[in-house]
């Protein structure tokens, strides 16, 4: 697979500009970089690059609203409750103020998700390391938030089961079931998203004008869906984590 990969113009653009300059920021910190060119990985460039891009657009999107909505506001509005309803129908309407969080991850991993698509670019999520960071955040998020609405106590005492014998059992299995959410959501999206642009390199390389379209025009789908799942299973935890323990 190694002939397949290739380097990316933005990221060894950013690496040229950037690469000696951090280099000297961790030699200061006792860490050698043997290679400046070459120190930031691809998928932190292409992140980084998602970031900026969603703060500009956004920030542009979102410039002089009215109460009569542009085409521009009224398509920010439309994604905004497309969040906002999957949100309530899970949560409930107490579940609104995780719109910000829900939302963001939502469209960042969307985003991420198709920058594959664009010649030249690459897919974050089809690094472990970025759906894994996505999943954690996810995680610590709704054990924050169970903890906030229920208090520290009751929320770990969830863990014990309704009856004090089982505790022992009953703790080694919620502790192994909460730790698998994270596994589960990291491994989902990179999966999908690396086998994609795996599948697309390879017919590109054999035709690379045609045949690659019918892959990307289901990269589309699985972009979608993926993101989809992602924010329906956040909304899921998010829900349990705040429940009563007659509802955990």
């Amino acid at each position: 697979m190694e002939e397949l990969e290739h380097s990316l113009f933005l990221v060894d653009l950013f690496n040229k500009i950037f690469g000696k300059p951090l280099a000297a920021v961790l030699g200061l910190a006792g860490l050698k970089v043997k290679d400046p060119a070459h120190l930031v990985p691809d998928y932190i460039v292409m992140v980084l690059f998602v970031v900026i891009l969603l703060i500009v657009v956004f920030g542009l999107a979102s410039r002089k609203l009215s109460l009569v909505p542009s085409k521009r506001q009224s398509v920010l509005e439309m994604i905004i409750q497309i969040f906002e309803g999957q949100i309530v129908d899970i949560i409930g309407e107490q579940g609104k103020k995780f719109l910000p969080l829900i939302a963001t991850i939502g469209i960042f991993i969307f985003t991420c998700n198709m920058l594959g698509l664009v010649p030249g670019f690459m897919s974050p999520t089809s690094k472990l390391n970025v759906t894994l960071g996505c999943a954690m955040v996810v995680f610590i998020y709704y054990h924050w938030q169970g903890m906030k609405a229920q208090g520290v106590l009751k929320y770990l005492k969830q863990f014990m089961g309704p009856i004090p014998a089982l505790a022992p059992l009953l703790i080694p299995i919620e502790i192994i079931s909460h730790f698998s959410r994270p596994v589960s959501l990291s491994m989902r999206l990179f999966g999908n998203i690396f086998a994609e642009e795996m599948l697309i390199m390879i017919m590109a390389s054999i035709i690379p004008f045609f045949l690659p379209l019918p892959f990307m025009a289901v990269a589309i789908f699985t972009a979608v869906i993926q993101s989809f799942v992602f924010v329906l299973l956040s909304c899921i935890y998010i829900s349990g984590a705040i429940a009563g323990e007659e509802e955990h």
